[in-house]
């Protein structure tokens, strides 16, 4: 059944493929060994198929080198080497030239960062997955090295500055629908005052009304009483509008004071950072990003030696024959296979066993997994010191801030004090006109037909209630209209600060979405693959995320971990937990693969380049490489293996071949 599912997606994700995906053109000249050749590329896998030294290997990191890698290296007798690829109306080129300290790599290459396809597509011998494999890596490092955890951060506290000030907004808010409810009641005690007023209003103008009838001599006196008490009217309007800026000024005060006590206290909780102490952080990072520099330099040319020499072994190993001697006993072909075969070292010139090259490789090997290690270190480290840098910023900016906030709460509450001292000498003045236009009034008063005028001025007064009233309702009304349009804005800052939050959770979940998702497609695939090659006693291969605690930098922290488990059957059927260090050479190349299938899942590296590059799996036998390459080639646009011609054989003729390069 899983054979028979695995053949329907094979067609239907190859006839998909076809449909979108164009021919691709490929120029190599001087590259590896290669002289000059040509090739093109239709949708769906192409195999490279020959005998050993065909130049199969320099062709496939022709291509990653067009695509971006560095990994790639010049002929030895030439100056100058390129690559071009043509590809959906595009043109790509990338050329190798020698210097005095090397090779210089340069063009516009299809990607600017190849670090995933280095890690996940291309996936020649020196992969670094495949490599994970056999030497127990921890597996978890290579699925995340891709992931800029520094940047991650850097947004997650950017959504959290935005989203604390959102917070201080709604917080803001809610004080003000606390108002609401003594607002509303201020505004319906202020409608029954209305009432109240109007009715008295009302009754003092009828009795006005009979008064004025029957005596039209208090005429002349009523128009001077009127005149004098608008203008005490007036006066008293204006010294109760003065009393209301007052107490709004007092009520400023007192919040401002209130302001000003709470920024003191944040203040005491920071303390100031000295800029030097950021630009020491600066100093000691750029230090460690040139020892990173120089890290980098040498693994790029200890990578260049390690993959010379093993071109060297592979392509180079037909001259063998050549440095046997007429006397040598035995078949040629057990010389071949006899440790002791010679080549010529290409930097000394003398004869040396193949052997001792080989454990030179992997002393190389070796040293430079080290030096990638210690790169990772001092990387940590930097990341580190950029934390603590951006704290010790955050804390510095957010000093200086309330620095200047309580700066400019004390300057106000200054301003308004010397508002309220001017504002009072208004109110002093505003009183004694008052004081003279009521002494004027009362004399008005004591002239004839006192009852007209008394009648007169408490209708006066009645008015200058209902005025004033009015006013405080309106704004009472305006007050509420204005809380209740804030609070609309409410529920958009509440939409808002929900989406900031859903963004955050984002980006922290995303490292654990990825290692979750990198752990399911592992696990779901190499299930799969092993059903389908059908390995003797072999149950099951899968991922656990375990957690540890180690230490990174200045720090030590709690750090996720991929562990490898190996499930092997008996011969009587009973399952015991095996190591992985006791995988067959075949089982490690398939386990590593399917690893690095995993990591191109996860990050989606099929969207990124559309090749797959597969080269040196000769440890699978034929069989399983036909149904391993088949499998792999639903994953990518385009797949270019490389095969022995007779594992090439187990392949159906229906694939492109290039068997000359």
């Amino acid at each position: 059944m899983a054979s028979f599912l695995f053949n329907c997606y094979f067609v239907i994700s190859k006839m998909s493929q076809l449909k979108t995906s164009p021919e691709a053109r490929l120029e190599v000249e001087n590259v590896g060994g290669i002289n000059k050749t040509k090739a093109a590329f239709t949708p769906g896998m192409t195999i490279l198929t020959g005998r050993n030294a065909t130049n199969r290997t320099s062709f496939l990191q022709a291509i990653m080198a067009v695509l971006g890698s560095g990994n790639a290296s010049l002929k030895a007798d030439a100056d100058e080497g390129s690559v071009t690829l043509e590809l959906d109306g595009s043109t790509y080129t990338r050329r190798l030239t020698r210097r005095e300290n090397g090779i210089v790599m340069d063009g516009n290459p299809y990607l600017e960062d190849p670090t995933l396809a280095e890690l996940f597509a291309f996936l020649l011998e020196t992969n670094e997955c495949r490599q994970a494999i056999a030497r127990g890596d921890n597996l978890h490092d290579i699925i995340m090295e891709p992931v800029d955890t520094a940047e991650i951060e850097n947004k997650i506290q950017s959504y959290e500055t935005e989203r604390d000030e959102i917070d201080t907004k709604i917080q803001s808010l809610d004080t003000l629908q606390q108002r609401l409810p003594q607002l509303e009641a201020e505004k319906q005690e202020l409608k029954e005052d209305l009432r109240e007023n109007h009715e008295a209003l009302v009754e003092k103008r009828a009795e006005l009304e009979n008064a004025d009838k029957n005596i039209e001599e208090t005429r002349s006196e009523k128009d001077d009483l009127e005149k004098k008490l608008d203008e005490l009217n007036s006066a008293r309007g204006e010294i109760q509008d003065v009393r209301r800026q007052i107490d709004s000024e007092q009520e400023s005060i007192d919040a401002l004071q209130s302001e000003r006590k709470e920024i003191e206290a944040e203040l005491e909780e920071l303390s100031p950072v000295a800029d030097q102490k950021i630009t020491d952080i600066d100093q000691q990072s750029q230090r460690l990003r040139g020892q990173i520099d120089a890290i980098n330099e040498a693994t790029t040319e200890l990578q260049s030696v390690i993959q010379f020499n093993e071109e060297f072994l592979e392509e180079g190993q037909p001259q063998l024959v050549d440095q046997f001697t007429d006397d040598t006993d035995g078949d040629v072909t057990d010389e071949l296979l006899d440790d002791r075969a010679t080549v010529t070292c290409w930097t000394c010139g003398s004869d040396v066993e193949t052997d001792q090259i080989e454990t030179t490789l992997d002393t190389l090997r070796s040293f430079r997994k080290e030096k990638v290690q210690q790169r990772q270190t001092l990387k940590q480290e930097v990341d580190d010191l950029q934390t603590e840098k951006r704290e010790l910023e955050k804390q510095r900016d957010e000093f200086q801030r309330l620095q200047q906030d309580l700066d400019q709460t004390e300057r106000e509450i200054e301003n308004r004090k010397e508002t309220i001292e001017t504002l009072r000498k208004e109110e002093e003045t505003l009183a004694t006109e008052i004081t003279d236009l009521e002494d004027e009034v009362e004399e008005l008063k004591d002239q004839d037909h006192r009852e007209i005028l008394e009648l007169n001025e408490a209708v006066n007064k009645l008015e200058f209630e209902h005025e004033q009233l009015e006013t405080e309702l309106e704004d009472v009304k305006d007050e509420i209209d204005q809380i209740e349009t804030q609070l609309d804005e409410r529920e958009e800052l509440k939409a808002q600060r929900e989406e900031i939050q859903t963004e955050i959770e984002n980006l922290r979940s995303r490292v654990e979405d990825l290692q979750e998702q990198a752990v399911d497609e592992f696990n779901e695939h190499m299930e799969t693959v092993l059903d389908l090659l059908d390995y003797e006693n072999l149950e099951r291969i899968w991922i656990e995320r375990t957690r540890e605690t180690v230490r990174e930098g200045r720090r030590t922290v709690e750090k996720d971990r991929f562990d490898l488990h190996v499930i092997r059957t008996t011969d009587d059927g009973a399952v015991f937990e095996d190591t992985v260090d006791h995988l067959s050479e075949s089982e490690r190349e398939v386990t590593g693969l399917v690893f690095a299938l995993a990591g191109y899942l996860a990050h989606e590296v099929y969207e990124t380049v559309p090749f797959m590059i597969l080269d040196s799996i000769e440890a699978i036998d034929a069989d399983r490489i036909a149904s391993l390459v088949g499998y792999l080639e639903g994953q990518a646009d385009y797949l270019v293996v490389a095969l022995l011609q007779e594992d090439a054989q187990a392949l159906d003729d229906e694939y492109q071949r290039i068997t000359e390069i």
